[in-house]
Protein backbone atom coordinates (compact mmCIF):
# COMPACT_ATOMS: atom_id res chain seq x y z
CA UNK A 1 0.00 0.00 0.00
CA UNK A 2 1.48 3.74 -0.98
CA UNK A 3 0.69 6.72 1.25
CA UNK A 4 0.87 10.02 0.41
CA UNK A 5 2.18 12.19 3.38
CA UNK A 6 2.15 15.70 3.76
CA UNK A 7 3.09 17.80 6.73
CA UNK A 8 2.37 21.81 8.50
CA UNK A 9 4.79 23.32 10.87
CA UNK A 10 2.16 25.69 13.21
CA UNK A 11 3.40 28.63 15.19
CA UNK A 12 7.39 28.02 15.50
CA UNK A 13 9.50 30.13 18.12
CA UNK A 14 12.89 30.78 16.24
CA UNK A 15 14.22 33.34 14.07
CA UNK A 16 12.94 36.96 15.23
CA UNK A 17 10.26 37.41 12.70
CA UNK A 18 9.22 35.74 9.76
CA UNK A 19 11.74 33.36 8.98
CA UNK A 20 11.88 30.77 5.84
CA UNK A 21 11.46 26.80 6.65
CA UNK A 22 12.87 23.79 5.50
CA UNK A 23 11.64 20.42 7.04
CA UNK A 24 13.24 17.37 6.03
CA UNK A 25 12.19 13.38 6.93
CA UNK A 26 14.34 10.30 7.54
CA UNK A 27 13.01 6.98 7.74
CA UNK A 28 15.05 4.43 9.37
CA UNK A 29 17.69 6.96 9.15
CA UNK A 30 18.08 7.30 5.73
CA UNK A 31 16.75 10.54 4.07
CA UNK A 32 14.50 10.37 1.73
CA UNK A 33 12.95 14.07 1.40
CA UNK A 34 13.00 17.36 1.49
CA UNK A 35 10.60 20.17 1.61
CA UNK A 36 10.26 23.29 -0.46
CA UNK A 37 11.44 26.61 1.70
CA UNK A 38 8.62 28.88 2.40
CA UNK A 39 9.69 32.15 3.43
CA UNK A 40 8.91 34.92 6.18
CA UNK A 41 6.44 32.88 8.20
CA UNK A 42 5.74 31.04 11.46
CA UNK A 43 3.53 28.69 10.03
CA UNK A 44 4.47 27.04 6.64
CA UNK A 45 2.04 24.90 4.62
CA UNK A 46 4.33 22.75 2.69
CA UNK A 47 2.89 21.87 -0.66
CA UNK A 48 5.47 18.85 -1.23
CA UNK A 49 4.11 15.36 -0.75
CA UNK A 50 5.64 12.06 -0.40
CA UNK A 51 5.01 8.49 -1.26
CA UNK A 52 5.97 5.75 1.06
CA UNK A 53 5.06 2.37 0.91
CA UNK A 54 3.12 1.36 4.27
CA UNK A 55 3.26 -1.87 6.14
CA UNK A 56 0.67 -2.68 8.56
CA UNK A 57 2.97 -5.59 10.39
CA UNK A 58 5.60 -3.30 10.22
CA UNK A 59 6.68 -0.30 13.01
CA UNK A 60 8.36 2.14 10.52
CA UNK A 61 10.18 5.13 12.25
CA UNK A 62 9.97 8.40 11.28
CA UNK A 63 12.02 11.60 12.09
CA UNK A 64 11.20 15.58 10.43
CA UNK A 65 13.70 18.12 10.74
CA UNK A 66 12.77 21.66 10.75
CA UNK A 67 15.68 24.41 9.39
CA UNK A 68 15.61 27.85 8.76
CA UNK A 69 17.50 28.34 5.81
CA UNK A 70 19.86 31.37 5.60
CA UNK A 71 21.69 30.80 2.75
CA UNK A 72 21.67 28.49 -0.46
CA UNK A 73 23.98 25.81 0.75
CA UNK A 74 22.40 22.79 1.05
CA UNK A 75 24.45 21.73 3.97
CA UNK A 76 21.66 21.58 6.75
CA UNK A 77 25.45 22.68 9.01
CA UNK A 78 24.99 25.71 7.90
CA UNK A 79 21.47 26.41 8.75
CA UNK A 80 19.29 27.06 12.07
CA UNK A 81 18.08 24.12 13.35
CA UNK A 82 14.59 24.37 14.96
CA UNK A 83 13.17 21.25 16.26
CA UNK A 84 12.36 17.99 15.31
CA UNK A 85 10.20 15.20 16.25
CA UNK A 86 9.83 11.50 15.91
CA UNK A 87 6.84 9.10 15.32
CA UNK A 88 5.91 6.12 13.52
CA UNK A 89 4.63 6.01 9.90
CA UNK A 90 1.72 3.11 11.99
CA UNK A 91 0.91 6.52 14.71
CA UNK A 92 0.17 8.90 11.48
CA UNK A 93 -2.46 6.23 9.85
CA UNK A 94 -3.89 5.26 13.06
CA UNK A 95 -4.48 8.78 14.95
CA UNK A 96 -7.92 10.11 13.74
CA UNK A 97 -8.43 11.34 10.14
CA UNK A 98 -4.60 10.57 9.21
CA UNK A 99 -3.82 13.55 10.97
CA UNK A 100 -1.15 13.26 13.88
CA UNK A 101 0.00 17.27 15.83
CA UNK A 102 3.07 16.58 18.02
CA UNK A 103 4.77 19.10 19.64
CA UNK A 104 8.51 19.43 17.92
CA UNK A 105 10.89 18.88 20.18
CA UNK A 106 15.42 18.72 19.99
CA UNK A 107 16.13 21.87 21.91
CA UNK A 108 16.48 21.53 25.85
CA UNK A 109 14.90 24.78 27.42
CA UNK A 110 12.86 25.49 24.46
CA UNK A 111 9.71 25.44 23.14
CA UNK A 112 9.85 24.98 19.34
CA UNK A 113 6.26 24.64 18.35
CA UNK A 114 4.52 21.87 16.42
CA UNK A 115 3.78 19.80 13.02
CA UNK A 116 1.38 18.16 11.69
CA UNK A 117 1.52 15.26 9.91
CA UNK A 118 -1.37 13.52 7.54
CA UNK A 119 -1.22 10.63 5.33
CA UNK A 120 -3.63 9.46 3.10
CA UNK A 121 -4.00 5.66 1.16
CA UNK A 122 -3.42 6.85 -2.61
CA UNK A 123 -6.02 5.71 -5.01
CA UNK A 124 -5.03 3.60 -8.59
CA UNK A 125 -5.75 6.34 -10.95
CA UNK A 126 -2.69 7.07 -12.81
CA UNK A 127 -3.96 10.19 -15.14
CA UNK A 128 -2.17 13.66 -14.98
CA UNK A 129 -4.44 16.66 -15.34
CA UNK A 130 -2.60 19.67 -17.53
CA UNK A 131 -4.69 22.58 -16.70
CA UNK A 132 -4.56 26.65 -16.84
CA UNK A 133 -6.46 29.27 -15.04
CA UNK A 134 -7.09 32.96 -16.27
CA UNK A 135 -8.87 35.52 -13.92
CA UNK A 136 -10.34 39.15 -14.92
CA UNK A 137 -11.21 42.12 -12.76
CA UNK A 138 -9.77 41.05 -9.67
CA UNK A 139 -9.86 43.12 -6.73
CA UNK A 140 -7.01 45.67 -6.51
CA UNK A 141 -4.86 45.06 -2.90
CA UNK A 142 -2.01 47.25 -3.42
CA UNK A 143 -1.96 50.56 -3.10
CA UNK A 144 0.75 51.68 -5.50
CA UNK A 145 -0.17 49.41 -8.10
CA UNK A 146 -2.36 46.39 -8.98
CA UNK A 147 -2.11 43.28 -7.83
CA UNK A 148 0.21 40.10 -7.94
CA UNK A 149 -1.65 37.58 -7.82
CA UNK A 150 -1.39 33.74 -7.53
CA UNK A 151 -3.93 30.52 -7.05
CA UNK A 152 -3.53 28.09 -4.21
CA UNK A 153 -5.29 24.92 -4.91
CA UNK A 154 -6.81 22.40 -1.90
CA UNK A 155 -8.10 18.86 -1.96
CA UNK A 156 -10.76 17.95 0.84
CA UNK A 157 -9.86 15.14 3.33
CA UNK A 158 -12.82 13.00 4.93
CA UNK A 159 -12.51 15.34 8.00
CA UNK A 160 -13.79 18.25 6.44
CA UNK A 161 -10.59 19.82 6.59
CA UNK A 162 -8.70 20.71 3.28
CA UNK A 163 -5.17 19.82 2.05
CA UNK A 164 -2.44 21.96 -0.14
CA UNK A 165 -1.59 20.26 -3.34
CA UNK A 166 -0.56 23.04 -5.94
CA UNK A 167 0.64 26.35 -6.05
CA UNK A 168 0.46 28.43 -9.02
CA UNK A 169 3.27 31.42 -9.70
CA UNK A 170 2.94 34.77 -9.08
CA UNK A 171 1.98 36.86 -12.40
CA UNK A 172 3.22 40.48 -11.14
CA UNK A 173 1.01 43.76 -11.16
CA UNK A 174 -2.34 42.96 -12.86
CA UNK A 175 -5.73 42.26 -12.33
CA UNK A 176 -6.59 39.81 -15.32
CA UNK A 177 -3.95 37.41 -14.82
CA UNK A 178 -3.09 34.37 -17.33
CA UNK A 179 -1.23 31.53 -15.21
CA UNK A 180 1.56 29.18 -17.18
CA UNK A 181 -0.47 25.66 -17.94
CA UNK A 182 0.80 22.85 -15.06
CA UNK A 183 0.22 19.05 -14.96
CA UNK A 184 -0.26 17.57 -11.67
CA UNK A 185 -1.34 13.77 -10.76
CA UNK A 186 -5.58 13.66 -10.56
CA UNK A 187 -5.07 11.63 -7.21
CA UNK A 188 -3.07 14.55 -6.16
CA UNK A 189 -5.32 17.09 -6.36
CA UNK A 190 -8.40 14.56 -5.67
CA UNK A 191 -6.84 11.31 -4.51
CA UNK A 192 -8.58 9.57 -7.83
CA UNK A 193 -12.32 10.67 -6.58
CA UNK A 194 -14.13 12.49 -9.16
CA UNK A 195 -16.49 13.95 -6.39
CA UNK A 196 -14.07 15.04 -4.61
CA UNK A 197 -14.63 18.84 -3.61
CA UNK A 198 -11.32 21.03 -4.88
CA UNK A 199 -11.12 24.58 -3.14
CA UNK A 200 -8.93 27.52 -4.99
CA UNK A 201 -8.00 30.57 -3.32
CA UNK A 202 -6.54 33.42 -5.19
CA UNK A 203 -3.86 36.04 -3.15
CA UNK A 204 -1.96 39.16 -3.68
CA UNK A 205 1.48 38.10 -3.34
CA UNK A 206 3.68 40.41 -0.69
CA UNK A 207 7.27 40.03 0.09
CA UNK A 208 7.01 40.05 3.74
CA UNK A 209 4.87 36.74 3.30
CA UNK A 210 1.54 38.47 4.26
CA UNK A 211 -0.40 37.87 1.54
CA UNK A 212 -3.91 39.32 1.12
CA UNK A 213 -6.61 37.14 0.40
CA UNK A 214 -8.38 37.77 -2.83
CA UNK A 215 -11.29 35.21 -3.22
CA UNK A 216 -11.74 31.57 -3.37
CA UNK A 217 -14.07 29.31 -5.55
CA UNK A 218 -14.61 25.50 -5.10
CA UNK A 219 -15.35 22.83 -7.77
CA UNK A 220 -15.14 19.00 -8.59
CA UNK A 221 -12.93 17.02 -10.72
CA UNK A 222 -16.19 15.47 -11.81
CA UNK A 223 -16.63 18.73 -14.20
CA UNK A 224 -14.02 16.56 -16.45
CA UNK A 225 -14.62 13.38 -16.25
CA UNK A 226 -15.87 10.41 -13.96
CA UNK A 227 -14.27 9.13 -11.05
CA UNK A 228 -14.05 6.60 -8.15
CA UNK A 229 -14.16 6.52 -4.22
CA UNK A 230 -12.35 7.24 -1.31
CA UNK A 231 -11.42 4.05 1.26
CA UNK A 232 -11.80 4.49 4.95
CA UNK A 233 -9.77 4.04 8.29
CA UNK A 234 -11.18 1.58 11.04
CA UNK A 235 -10.39 1.86 14.85
CA UNK A 236 -8.65 -1.12 15.90
CA UNK A 237 -9.23 -2.55 19.31
CA UNK A 238 -6.36 -4.70 20.74
CA UNK A 239 -6.61 -6.95 23.81
CA UNK A 240 -4.34 -9.08 25.63
CA UNK A 241 -5.12 -12.80 27.03
CA UNK A 242 -1.63 -14.28 28.74
CA UNK A 243 -0.84 -17.87 30.03
CA UNK A 244 -0.82 -17.90 33.60
CA UNK A 245 -0.56 -22.04 33.98
CA UNK A 246 1.89 -23.98 36.00
CA UNK A 247 3.61 -25.47 33.07
CA UNK A 248 5.52 -22.56 32.47
CA UNK A 249 7.45 -22.82 35.68
CA UNK A 250 7.93 -21.58 38.95
CA UNK A 251 8.19 -17.42 38.03
CA UNK A 252 11.43 -17.16 40.17
CA UNK A 253 13.13 -19.58 39.03
CA UNK A 254 15.39 -18.79 35.62
CA UNK A 255 14.16 -21.53 33.87
CA UNK A 256 10.30 -20.58 33.86
CA UNK A 257 9.15 -19.06 30.31
CA UNK A 258 7.72 -16.09 33.12
CA UNK A 259 10.99 -15.55 34.65
CA UNK A 260 12.08 -11.99 35.46
CA UNK A 261 15.23 -11.44 34.43
CA UNK A 262 16.31 -7.82 35.52
CA UNK A 263 18.69 -7.31 32.45
CA UNK A 264 16.43 -9.07 29.71
CA UNK A 265 12.47 -9.56 29.50
CA UNK A 266 11.11 -12.88 28.94
CA UNK A 267 9.13 -14.45 25.47
CA UNK A 268 5.82 -13.44 27.27
CA UNK A 269 7.64 -9.76 27.37
CA UNK A 270 9.45 -9.55 24.60
CA UNK A 271 6.01 -11.15 22.22
CA UNK A 272 3.84 -8.78 23.67
CA UNK A 273 5.88 -5.49 23.05
CA UNK A 274 6.86 -6.36 19.44
CA UNK A 275 3.11 -7.47 18.25
CA UNK A 276 1.85 -4.34 20.69
CA UNK A 277 3.99 -1.30 19.53
CA UNK A 278 2.94 -1.41 16.09
CA UNK A 279 -0.85 -2.05 16.78
CA UNK A 280 -1.41 0.27 19.79
CA UNK A 281 -0.79 3.02 16.56
CA UNK A 282 -4.23 1.76 15.24
CA UNK A 283 -5.99 2.88 18.76
CA UNK A 284 -6.72 6.42 19.25
CA UNK A 285 -6.79 6.04 23.12
CA UNK A 286 -3.91 3.61 23.77
CA UNK A 287 -6.08 2.03 26.65
CA UNK A 288 -6.12 -1.73 26.61
CA UNK A 289 -7.49 -4.35 28.22
CA UNK A 290 -5.26 -7.23 29.35
CA UNK A 291 -5.93 -10.64 30.44
CA UNK A 292 -5.17 -13.79 32.01
CA UNK A 293 -5.74 -17.26 32.23
CA UNK A 294 -5.53 -20.72 34.20
CA UNK A 295 -4.32 -19.03 37.55
CA UNK A 296 -5.23 -18.86 41.16
CA UNK A 297 -6.32 -15.60 42.39
CA UNK A 298 -6.22 -14.24 45.93
CA UNK A 299 -7.78 -14.28 48.16
CA UNK A 300 -9.98 -17.30 48.40
CA UNK A 301 -7.70 -19.38 45.32
CA UNK A 302 -10.37 -19.64 42.82
CA UNK A 303 -9.24 -20.22 39.44
CA UNK A 304 -10.05 -17.83 36.69
CA UNK A 305 -9.69 -17.93 32.68
CA UNK A 306 -10.20 -14.67 32.17
CA UNK A 307 -9.40 -12.39 34.67
CA UNK A 308 -7.89 -8.80 34.66
CA UNK A 309 -4.47 -7.95 34.59
CA UNK A 310 -4.48 -4.71 36.91
CA UNK A 311 -7.06 -6.71 39.30
CA UNK A 312 -9.66 -4.60 38.33
CA UNK A 313 -12.79 -6.39 37.22
CA UNK A 314 -14.95 -3.28 36.42
CA UNK A 315 -12.16 -1.70 34.27
CA UNK A 316 -9.25 -4.11 32.81
CA UNK A 317 -7.86 -1.54 30.68
CA UNK A 318 -4.40 -0.65 31.03
CA UNK A 319 -2.60 2.78 29.75
CA UNK A 320 -0.59 1.36 26.64
CA UNK A 321 2.43 -1.32 26.08
CA UNK A 322 3.92 -0.03 29.13
CA UNK A 323 0.56 -0.10 31.38
CA UNK A 324 0.53 -3.75 29.78
CA UNK A 325 3.79 -4.98 30.83
CA UNK A 326 3.62 -3.34 34.74
CA UNK A 327 0.39 -5.28 35.11
CA UNK A 328 1.45 -8.40 33.85
CA UNK A 329 4.84 -8.29 36.12
CA UNK A 330 2.35 -7.40 39.46
CA UNK A 331 0.21 -10.42 38.41
CA UNK A 332 3.44 -12.65 38.79
CA UNK A 333 3.40 -11.68 42.03
CA UNK A 334 -0.12 -11.84 43.44
CA UNK A 335 -1.61 -15.00 41.09
CA UNK A 336 -0.54 -18.59 41.75
CA UNK A 337 0.29 -20.79 38.22
CA UNK A 338 -1.85 -23.00 37.87
CA UNK A 339 -4.46 -24.57 34.75
CA UNK A 340 -5.66 -26.03 32.64
CA UNK A 341 -5.04 -24.42 29.65
CA UNK A 342 -8.09 -22.47 28.14
CA UNK A 343 -8.69 -20.34 25.43
CA UNK A 344 -12.33 -20.59 25.04
CA UNK A 345 -12.72 -17.81 27.87
CA UNK A 346 -10.71 -14.60 26.16
CA UNK A 347 -12.02 -15.81 22.96
CA UNK A 348 -15.72 -15.47 23.92
CA UNK A 349 -14.62 -12.28 26.11
CA UNK A 350 -13.46 -10.37 23.02
CA UNK A 351 -16.03 -11.49 20.87
CA UNK A 352 -19.05 -10.28 23.30
CA UNK A 353 -17.93 -7.12 22.83
CA UNK A 354 -17.41 -6.92 18.90
CA UNK A 355 -21.16 -8.43 18.42
CA UNK A 356 -21.95 -5.28 20.22
CA UNK A 357 -19.84 -3.02 17.42
CA UNK A 358 -20.85 -4.09 13.88
CA UNK A 359 -21.17 -1.03 11.76
CA UNK A 360 -18.15 -0.85 10.26
CA UNK A 361 -16.67 1.72 12.93
CA UNK A 362 -14.65 -0.71 14.93
CA UNK A 363 -12.44 -3.73 14.47
CA UNK A 364 -11.06 -6.42 17.49
CA UNK A 365 -7.55 -7.70 17.77
CA UNK A 366 -6.68 -10.72 20.41
CA UNK A 367 -3.37 -11.45 20.98
CA UNK A 368 -2.95 -14.76 22.86
CA UNK A 369 0.48 -15.76 24.37
CA UNK A 370 0.49 -19.33 25.86
CA UNK A 371 3.09 -22.14 26.29
CA UNK A 372 1.41 -25.21 24.96
CA UNK A 373 -1.35 -27.58 24.55
CA UNK A 374 -5.05 -26.43 24.92
CA UNK A 375 -6.98 -27.93 27.39
CA UNK A 376 -10.75 -27.08 25.85
CA UNK A 377 -10.30 -27.59 21.76
CA UNK A 378 -13.70 -28.63 20.94
CA UNK A 379 -14.99 -25.32 22.86
CA UNK A 380 -11.69 -22.96 21.52
CA UNK A 381 -12.84 -24.02 18.31
CA UNK A 382 -16.46 -23.44 18.87
CA UNK A 383 -15.55 -20.05 20.57
CA UNK A 384 -13.51 -19.19 16.85
CA UNK A 385 -16.22 -20.25 14.46
CA UNK A 386 -18.38 -17.72 16.01
CA UNK A 387 -15.73 -15.14 16.09
CA UNK A 388 -15.61 -15.41 12.56
CA UNK A 389 -18.84 -13.63 11.96
CA UNK A 390 -17.65 -10.73 13.70
CA UNK A 391 -15.26 -8.06 13.36
CA UNK A 392 -12.26 -9.73 15.13
CA UNK A 393 -9.26 -11.28 14.44
CA UNK A 394 -7.00 -14.01 16.79
CA UNK A 395 -3.10 -14.01 16.95
CA UNK A 396 -1.64 -16.65 18.92
CA UNK A 397 2.01 -16.69 19.78
CA UNK A 398 3.74 -19.75 21.15
CA UNK A 399 6.49 -19.78 23.45
CA UNK A 400 8.77 -22.37 24.68
CA UNK A 401 9.74 -25.62 23.04
CA UNK A 402 6.25 -27.18 23.18
CA UNK A 403 4.31 -28.91 20.24
CA UNK A 404 1.53 -26.23 18.78
CA UNK A 405 0.33 -29.14 16.51
CA UNK A 406 -3.13 -27.52 17.61
CA UNK A 407 -2.08 -24.06 17.43
CA UNK A 408 -1.29 -25.05 13.60
CA UNK A 409 -5.19 -26.81 13.64
CA UNK A 410 -6.73 -23.57 15.22
CA UNK A 411 -4.81 -21.35 12.24
CA UNK A 412 -6.56 -23.02 9.55
CA UNK A 413 -4.62 -22.21 6.81
CA UNK A 414 -4.60 -25.34 5.40
CA UNK A 415 -7.29 -26.86 6.54
CA UNK A 416 -10.41 -24.35 7.18
CA UNK A 417 -11.55 -24.47 11.59
CA UNK A 418 -14.78 -25.85 12.14
CA UNK A 419 -17.33 -27.07 14.63
CA UNK A 420 -20.63 -28.88 15.23
CA UNK A 421 -19.98 -29.30 10.87
CA UNK A 422 -19.96 -25.92 10.27
CA UNK A 423 -16.89 -24.35 9.00
CA UNK A 424 -15.43 -21.07 9.96
CA UNK A 425 -16.90 -17.97 7.74
CA UNK A 426 -13.49 -16.31 7.51
CA UNK A 427 -9.97 -17.34 8.81
CA UNK A 428 -9.47 -15.21 11.63
CA UNK A 429 -6.41 -17.05 13.57
CA UNK A 430 -2.77 -16.54 12.97
CA UNK A 431 -0.48 -18.76 14.80
CA UNK A 432 3.67 -18.10 15.20
CA UNK A 433 5.87 -20.38 17.42
CA UNK A 434 8.18 -17.61 19.12
CA UNK A 435 11.24 -19.67 18.98
CA UNK A 436 11.58 -19.19 15.23
CA UNK A 437 12.01 -15.71 15.71
CA UNK A 438 14.92 -16.07 18.16
CA UNK A 439 18.18 -14.59 16.17
CA UNK A 440 21.01 -16.82 17.35
CA UNK A 441 23.21 -13.45 17.38
CA UNK A 442 21.03 -12.30 20.02
CA UNK A 443 19.52 -9.23 18.19
CA UNK A 444 16.01 -9.35 19.84
CA UNK A 445 15.03 -6.52 18.30
CA UNK A 446 15.66 -7.85 14.75
CA UNK A 447 13.77 -10.68 15.77
CA UNK A 448 11.17 -8.98 17.45
CA UNK A 449 10.57 -7.21 14.46
CA UNK A 450 10.45 -10.48 12.17
CA UNK A 451 7.88 -11.93 14.50
CA UNK A 452 5.53 -8.70 14.55
CA UNK A 453 6.25 -8.28 10.92
CA UNK A 454 4.01 -11.98 10.30
CA UNK A 455 1.76 -11.86 13.26
CA UNK A 456 0.71 -8.77 11.77
CA UNK A 457 0.53 -9.38 8.17
CA UNK A 458 -2.44 -10.75 7.46
CA UNK A 459 -5.08 -8.10 10.13
CA UNK A 460 -5.88 -6.05 6.71
CA UNK A 461 -7.06 -8.22 4.73
CA UNK A 462 -8.88 -9.49 7.81
CA UNK A 463 -10.52 -6.59 8.06
CA UNK A 464 -11.42 -6.25 4.84
CA UNK A 465 -12.85 -9.42 4.37
CA UNK A 466 -15.02 -8.79 7.53
CA UNK A 467 -16.46 -5.62 5.81
CA UNK A 468 -17.32 -7.46 2.98
CA UNK A 469 -18.70 -10.00 4.42
CA UNK A 470 -21.53 -7.86 6.12
CA UNK A 471 -21.66 -5.56 3.05
CA UNK A 472 -20.28 -2.41 4.64
CA UNK A 473 -19.12 -0.20 2.14
CA UNK A 474 -16.59 3.06 3.54
CA UNK A 475 -17.84 6.66 4.43
CA UNK A 476 -18.74 8.33 1.58
CA UNK A 477 -16.87 11.54 1.31
CA UNK A 478 -17.67 14.68 2.71
CA UNK A 479 -20.61 16.74 0.44
CA UNK A 480 -19.36 18.72 -2.38
CA UNK A 481 -20.53 22.61 -2.99
CA UNK A 482 -21.88 23.06 -6.62
CA UNK A 483 -18.95 24.50 -8.61
CA UNK A 484 -18.93 28.01 -7.99
CA UNK A 485 -20.87 27.61 -5.52
CA UNK A 486 -18.41 29.49 -3.22
CA UNK A 487 -17.44 32.33 -6.16
CA UNK A 488 -15.98 35.51 -4.47
CA UNK A 489 -14.38 36.86 -7.43
CA UNK A 490 -14.74 36.87 -11.21
CA UNK A 491 -12.32 33.68 -12.17
CA UNK A 492 -12.61 32.19 -15.89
Amino acid sequence: MSLETHWVVGEDTGGGGGVPFLSECLMCSVKFGRTEVIDNTLNPDFVRKYILDYFFEEKQNLRFDVYDIDSKSPDLAKHDFLGQVYCTLGEIVGSPASRLEKPLGGIPGKKCGTIILSAEELGNCRDYATMQFSANKLDKKDFFGKSDPFMVFYRSNEDGTFTICHKTEVVKNTLNPVWQPFSIPVRGLCNGDYDRTIKVEVYDWDRDGSHDFIGEFTTRYKDLCRGLNQINVYEIHFTVAIDFTASNGNPSQSTSLHYMNPYQMNAYAMALKAVGEIIQDYDSDKMFPALGFGAKLPPDGRVSHEFPLNGNVENPFCNGMEGILEAYHQSLKTVQLYGPTNFSPVVNHVARYAAAVQDGSQYFVLLIITDGVISDMAQTKEAIVNAAKLPMSIIIVGVGQAEFDAMVELDGDDIRISSRGKLAERDIVQFVPFRDYMDRTGNHVLSMARLAKDVLAEIPEQLISSMKSRGIKPNAVPPVHSPGEQLQTNLV
